[in-house]
């Protein structure tokens, strides 16, 4: 949607579902054709957000070492905020929910708990492979696959 408003796309097929603002309701859409081509900013950085961490850290808790689902996981700073510590790659672990509690506003040396890893900066992140067949797509789908099948 933020492309569309922007003016960087053009809209070709629609879903039936409707989102509703205030004063506006849109139907959003299902095909999109880039206006140009928008080279990405960062080749080579990983974006530091929640999911990412979850991802370096493999959704596990670094204090106990259980795995869990992404609702269940919290950010813990290393160095508390609180005592100078900084929101960065290096000073942010996944945490369960407990653990974190435990830690409080404390060093894992003052909370006497150990961290499994030492948090670092990930070189690359896995990628995820989206597998779809021209059966499981939505119907206004199907005629730009078969474009591209072909091409």
């Amino acid at each position: 949607m933020t492309l569309l408003f922007q003016g960087k796309v053009e809209v070709l097929e629609e879903h039936e579902t409707v989102v509703r603002t205030v004063r506006f309701s849109y139907r959003l859409p299902s095909i999109l054709r880039l206006n140009h081509f928008v080279k990405s900013r960062a080749q080579n950085c990983i974006r530091f957000s929640r999911e990412n961490i979850y991802i370096r850290d493999e959704f596990t808790c670094q204090y106990c070492g259980e795995r869990y689902h992404p609702k269940r996981l919290t950010l813990d700073h290393v160095v508390p905020a609180v005592q100078g510590g900084a929101k960065s790659w290096t000073n942010i672990v996944t945490a369960c929910m407990t653990c974190n509690q435990r830690k409080g506003g404390r060093t894992p040396a003052q909370a006497s708990m150990k961290l499994l890893s030492k948090p670092r900066e990930p070189a690359w992140l896995p990628k995820v492979q989206i597998n779809f067949s021209i059966a499981n797509t939505p119907e206004t789908w199907r005629a730009y696959l078969s474009l591209v099948a072909n091409f």
